[in-house]
């Protein structure tokens, strides 16, 4: 289980790496809570993410700006971050999906650029500890995800437009990872068009911001008396509105199941005994109609594995990760191997990434 939240620290100086839409819900809580705290944040994106800071979002335009900041901490989503960054280099994931990958090809392949992990439940902090202990270049603090901070929290205004927009119909939420194995998005897009234009269910619909445009934009297309389209910084408010999820292999599922309601997935890479699982999206609306008529089936299901993957449910998670990332920062490095001998060939990536968070530079591809 996570620690408990010590109190407050001096002011410190952290910025938020947002390299796709996707990472704005999990670091904007982290930023809030910091500067409550009297921090001081700023913001590294790209220019396609960039028009969606608030105006009280600060983005550095620079790496002079980036150096003379001299930030304490940086944290990221994306699984690599420019070992020339100053300050501890934290990594927060995003997703909290265990089945998606392989474990040699998931969040437990360590590419040895960050200095903390903050993992999310014993599912992660486990395999990860282990790790760390072979390779002794960085830490392990279970804290947590930002991200759901706002999903324990109380379901605020977006929500309530969201069930006043369904008028009393149940609310389906539909969403898909942009992995293209695993996607079923395609496959079930004539089947979703059918069920909306029937009209007897609200459907609440996203898209990984990384699929395919085309696909997105038939999938906008859908919006309308019997449906709406919301980018990921709003799947929090969706996931609150929603009665049951429908989804392929993606973290929403797990996110969902921590609400403890009910998920129906389509071709789930590893279908656990809290999903509902069918191997085609025809089966999708007969399984929506039994989720609805059982809400409670599969209740103990999910909350063992709840337990698993994030037992913390009191919306502290961006405290936490603030006082691991302040632990660290007072006991220093003792211990860890030294930064100068990560791999050589892991820093070009990196700077490809770096280049790209800069004004004028482009967009950013996550590892």
């Amino acid at each position: 289980m996570p620690t408990a939240v010590p109190p407050p620290h001096a002011p410190r100086r952290w910025v938020m790496l947002a390299s796709e839409a996707y990472a704005l819900p999990i670091l904007r809580p982290l930023a809030a809570c910091a500067q409550a705290r009297g921090h001081q944040v700023l913001w590294l994106a790209p220019d396609a993410l960039a028009a969606r800071l608030q105006p009280g979002e600060q983005r550095i335009g620079s790496g002079w700006q980036l150096r003379a900041f001299k930030p304490h901490a940086v944290f990221a989503t994306v699984n690599r971050i420019p070992p020339f960054f100053p300050g501890l280099q934290v990594q927060l994931f995003h997703g909290l999906n265990l089945h998606k990958r392989d474990p040699a090809q998931g969040q437990f392949r360590m590419l040895g650029l960050f200095d903390l992990y903050c993992s999310h439940g014993p599912a992660t902090t486990a395999p990860l500890r282990q790790l760390a202990a072979q390779r002794r270049d960085f830490g392990v603090v279970e804290t947590g995800w930002p991200k759901l901070d706002a999903l324990f929290a109380a379901p605020g205004t977006q929500v309530q437009a969201l069930l006043a927009a369904a008028g009393g119909r149940p609310r389906v939420m539909y969403a898909s990872t942009f992995n293209a194995p695993l996607s079923q998005a395609s496959r079930c897009l004539p089947v979703l068009e059918a069920l909306i234009a029937r009209g007897d269910r609200y459907w609440l619909l996203t898209l990984h911001p990384m699929s395919p445009p085309a696909v997105r934009e038939r999938y906008r297309a859908l919006a309308g008396p019997n449906a709406c389209y919301l980018e990921a910084e709003h799947v929090v408010a969706m996931m609150q509105a929603a009665d049951v999820l429908v989804c392929d292999t993606s973290s929403v599922v797990e996110e969902f199941i921590l609400l403890d309601k009910p998920v129906v997935t389509v071709c789930h890479r590893q279908p656990q005994p809290c999903m509902h699982d069918v191997r085609s999206p025809d089966e999708i609306d007969a399984a929506i109609d039994a989720a609805l008529a059982m809400p409670g089936a599969a209740a103990q299901a999910r909350r063992a594995y709840a337990m698993q993957i994030h037992p913390a449910t009191d919306a502290r998670a961006a405290e936490r990760v603030l006082a691991a990332v302040e632990q660290r920062l007072c006991s220093g490095d003792a211990g860890l191997r030294r930064r100068a001998r990560r791999p050589f060939r892991r820093w070009w990536r990196s700077w490809t990434l770096w280049r790209a968070l800069l004004p004028g530079k482009g967009t950013t591809t996550p590892c």
